[in-house]
């Protein structure tokens, strides 16, 4: 029986990158609706995982599986209608305006504080781990946090401002172990909510409120995994913002995924049901937006860890999914652990990074001390 012709190209797109559909290895994938192959092909990443959410195809390794298509770019192969729509949509509004920025706390962190209990590490730090030395994520997530305060140099006594603060976890571990005062900004009211509990008796005001909304002055400030949230439109103000709620002599650290080109949206599923008004900066955005503004006095690039605690995280989810399945659905588990295991493969591909930049507000006098 001769294939239809668009199952045929779907086909040989995936064994340009060593998938065979219906093979026996575990990156292969099992089609199970034959309208997979039109779905995909007219739109895209949405097709490939709101098919995926709805059982038409499965893959015993999806992050190996992704691994291999964005390895073989096949993501660039592959435009459709409504991949240009976003991008048009991206250029003409400001999609992270500050009349929208609580939407991605309602849509993503308010979803049950509950799950990012059972699936982050006891501090719940939704972002990457430092695996250099560690065994468990625990263990990365609390030297992450360390490693962040040495290169701040934080010491007794600062005030610090911790920009998007979620759960409390990093404002607390400053808190505790360097005697700093700490203010975190939040715009989840499940996350602060959480995080005046965890920082209670600490010298810790965990705030809601957009970032812009701040005028007042730190000895240091720190951003962690937040600047995924700011907008290529909004970026120049985000330092501005930074700059002018820092000190003369302070300095400001950015933890945040970059990625290897500029773009001016994020992927259209990872837009629709995880990240809303999301999109990852490139070096050069960072570079552009920042210039004239802080002095950058370092750059470290760990993203091959974001595989390793997405991995930990996606374990976490399937093992204690029992626990919290009664407040969310199938449909749910599927689409959770498709993005758990897509954003593993890229960062596997290195389609993605994890970078820590320093910056000083005028320069350093005699430079900046480099920590690894």
């Amino acid at each position: 029986m001769n294939k239809p012709k668009i199952q045929k190209t779907v086909e040989q797109l995936l064994e340009s990158a060593d998938v065979e559909v219906n093979g026996n290895r575990p990156w292969d994938i099992q089609v199970h609706n034959d309208d997979f192959y039109a779905r995909v092909m007219a739109q895209g990443s949405l097709g490939l995982g709101e098919s995926y959410m709805e059982s038409w195809w499965d893959c015993a390794q999806l992050d190996q599986f992704f691994f291999k298509i964005l390895s073989a770019d096949l993501d660039e192969q592959v435009k459709t209608f409504s991949g240009l729509m976003a991008v048009l949509k991206s250029k003409i509004i400001n999609l992270q305006k500050p009349s929208r920025a609580y939407e991605i706390g309602e849509k993503h962190y308010d979803i049950g504080n509950e799950l990012f209990e059972h699936m982050l590490d006891k501090r719940m730090i939704y972002s990457c781990g430092y695996w250099q030395s560690a065994d468990n994520l625990d263990q990365a997530q609390e030297h992450k946090l360390d490693l962040i305060c040495k290169k701040l140099g934080l010491q007794p006594g600062m005030r610090v401002l911790d920009i998007g603060c979620g759960w409390g976890g990093a404002a607390c571990f400053a808190a505790e172990r360097y005697g700093v005062e700490v203010v975190g900004l939040t715009v989840s009211r499940e996350q602060q909510k959480r995080a005046q509990k965890t920082c209670q008796g600490l010298p810790v005001e965990i705030r809601l409120q957009d970032y812009r909304q701040l005028n007042e002055q730190f000895d240091r400030i720190f951003s962690v995994g937040m600047f995924e949230h700011v907008g290529y439109k909004n970026y120049h103000d985000y330092f501005q913002v930074v700059r002018r709620n820092l000190n003369h002599d302070g300095l400001f650290l950015l933890h945040c995924i970059g990625g290897n080109q500029s773009h001016t949206q994020t992927d259209p599923w990872i837009a629709k049901y995880i990240f809303p008004n999301s999109m990852i900066p490139s070096a050069q955005q960072i570079t552009a937006s920042s210039e004239s503004v802080l002095v950058l006095e370092d750059w470290h690039n760990f993203g091959v860890d974001y595989d390793t605690t997405l991995m930990a995280w996606y374990e976490n989810f399937i093992s204690r999914w029992d626990l919290i399945k009664h407040n969310y659905n199938e449909i749910f588990y599927r689409q959770w652990c498709y993005y758990l295991l897509s954003c593993a493969g890229s960062f596997r591909a290195r389609n993605n990074h994890l970078w820590q930049c320093v910056f000083s507000k005028n320069g350093l006098a005699g430079g900046y001390q480099s920590l690894r």
